[in-house]
């Protein structure tokens, strides 16, 4: 069963000291986005976000991950497949995970995906939710705000 949560995770990378975070391109819609969907049954939030970057991209579900304080909600209406009766708009937590290589599988919801620097992947990104996350991401990736321990303790808390 749906549970009432999204979530959203940008894969990213550093190499030669640049940050490079992975968008996908949806089928059904055509958008290029971060990893995105839903918790089931109880599921935490960090337990959907691993289930998810490994559905989508094969990304392994011990990476090291940031969890960010970047919070949307979403119509409930818009989650295919799902009715609740009281429930009108649900949360999407996101997620940064660091990952060690650019290949990734993806799943039967996307097309292709491909590796952008910060401004491309603006440019790239239709949902405000995604670029509100990725702006979070890449600052705190840029400012140091997610030292390899606080990515430990994050993964350890959460």
């Amino acid at each position: 069963m749906r549970a009432p949560l999204q979530i959203l995770a940008f894969p990213f990378i550093k190499e030669d000291g640049k940050y490079y975070y992975a968008l996908f391109k949806r089928k059904d819609i055509g958008v290029w986005q971060a990893i995105a969907g839903g918790g089931e049954d109880n599921e935490t939030p960090v337990e959907a976000m691993k289930r998810e970057i490994y559905e989508e991209a094969s990304i392994d579900k011990n990476s090291l991950y940031i969890r960010l304080s970047s919070i949307a909600t979403i119509p409930a209406i818009n989650i295919r497949g799902t009715i609740w009766n009281d429930i009108i708009a649900i949360p999407e937590i996101t997620f940064g995970v660091e990952i060690a290589s650019r290949e990734l599988n993806i799943g039967d919801e996307h097309t292709e995906y491909s590796w952008f620097s910060f401004d491309e992947a603006m440019d790239k990104l239709k949902y405000d939710s995604n670029k509100c996350a990725l702006w979070e991401l890449d600052y705190r990736l840029k400012n140091n705000q997610n030292s390899s321990n606080n990515i430990q303790l994050i993964k350890k808390y959460y």
